[in-house]
């Protein structure tokens, strides 16, 4: 029988490596398909990044009892994973708690500590779903979320909470087994005197098998679950924290075309001579964004806290940075899919600008960064909506009647005044 059970468990295990590796992996070939972008500079800065934005949350330490709250969750899931080394291995092995005679008394000051955090988490889930469906804030009720957004963080919260308890329930089984006095937990103790008055001893062994089956069926579960939903910035949180561009908040990185077009236009004779490729200004598709900005789709945690600081936002306007970013990985995971059945891109007769995001969102945007400095993982939702107006201006020649008349000024008189240039010191001679 232990035998049956270690084989089932191999092939189990086998196959929830393969399933993620190749989710992954399809994921990895969407983020490919932007364009290149160097962020390899500055190593030191970008280590620091990491270890503050992504394993500290420094930037959710806004909001003090939340980011307490957040990080006792986040410190749960990554700590209590520890102890899933063991129940691997008791798993291959058909061995019981195999770190228990080597650790000695040092093994129950873990457990200890993993049972404490995993009753924690179960509390503090238990808050977040009233925050999410009893209070109902507002960042939380947003139109966006509306569908699958929603119902994919409850189920979240919801499963952390199930496997919290089994893990509880299940030393507490093995406990109540246990023919060694001095093994006891400091949570799951309190159930042991429960199963030892209402179940036999085989009752209790099959709750102990069950829970344990249940725990790792549903760790693996979670695992799979992670690429079809938000919470894949548990993992995509370090990196994308690690590749976060550097430059000062507010400087937009300026276009090589656009800098040619424009010395061309004051030099000619600079212009290049022949038959020239023709350029191509801002995106319209997913593909037309960096691959930093492909991740950062694939990153956010759906928090809000971008729309929340948005003045657009804030004001009734359409814009919300927290939906552009969810409509860049809908697109992305669209053209994915369209790619993998055909072998290579086929012209779906849709794009990201217009299709998924609007000329009304997108002309709501005041540039203000608000979004990137509260974003908690690094995502900036503005490169995107840049890089799509510039593309409606210069390949669509779609601007309000008040930008053109600028453009007008500029492109005549080199300025956005409407004044010559040989006019434009006249003021001095009046005075």
């Amino acid at each position: 029988m232990q035998y049956i059970q270690q084989v089932a468990f191999l092939i189990l295990f086998i196959y929830a490596v393969w399933l993620f590796t190749k989710n992954i992996n399809q994921i990895r070939k969407n983020i490919l398909l932007g364009r290149d972008e160097d962020l390899t500079d500055n190593k030191n800065i970008r280590w620091k990044n990491l270890f503050l934005l992504a394993l500290g949350q420094k930037k959710m330490f806004r909001n003090p009892l939340v980011a307490v709250l957040h990080l006792i969750i986040y410190a749960g899931f990554i700590i209590i994973n520890i102890e899933v080394i063991e129940i691997l291995l008791d798993g291959f092995l058909g061995t019981r708690r195999i770190f228990m005679k080597p650790l000695g008394s040092f093994y129950f000051f873990l457990i200890d500590s993993f049972e404490i955090l995993a009753f924690l988490v179960i509390i503090f889930c238990v808050v977040f779903l009233i925050r999410r469906n009893i209070i109902k804030l507002k960042r939380f009720t947003a139109n966006d979320l509306n569908g699958w957004p929603k119902k994919d963080a409850n189920y979240i919260l919801i499963t952390e909470i199930i496997l919290m308890g089994l893990f509880l329930k299940m030393n507490a089984a093995d406990t109540a087994l246990s023919n060694n006095p001095n093994e006891h937990f400091i949570i799951s103790s309190y159930i042991v005197p429960f199963y030892q008055q209402m179940f036999t001893h085989v009752q209790i062994e099959m709750i102990e098998r069950t829970c344990w089956w249940l725990h790792i069926i549903g760790i693996f579960a979670f695992l799979n679950y992670l690429p079809y939903s938000k919470h894949l910035h548990i993992l995509l949180a370090f990196p994308n924290a690690y590749y976060a561009r550097l430059n000062t908040m507010g400087e937009m990185q300026n276009m090589e075309n656009v800098q040619n077009e424009v010395k061309y236009m004051m030099q000619p004779e600079l212009a290049p001579t022949g038959e020239a490729q023709p350029m191509k200004f801002g995106a319209k598709d997913v593909m037309d964004l960096s691959w930093k900005s492909l991740m950062d789709a694939y990153s956010c945690t759906e928090c809000g806290r971008c729309s929340t600081a948005c003045p657009a936002n804030q004001t009734g306007k359409l814009l919300s940075p927290r939906k552009i970013m969810m409509d860049t990985r809908d697109r992305l995971e669209e053209v994915g899919r369209n790619i993998k059945k055909n072998g290579q891109f086929v012209d779906d007769e849709k794009k990201l600008l217009n299709d998924f995001i609007t000329v009304e969102e997108l002309r709501a945007c005041t540039t203000c960064n608000a979004c990137v400095q509260e974003c908690p993982v690094s995502i900036s939702p503005l490169d995107i909506i840049i890089e799509l107006r510039r593309s409606l201006i210069m390949e669509d020649s779609n601007a309000p009647q008040e930008w053109n008349a600028m453009f007008s000024n500029i492109e005549n008189n080199f300025a956005p005044w409407k004044l010559s240039p040989d006019d434009r010191d006249k003021w001095t001679s009046e005075v």
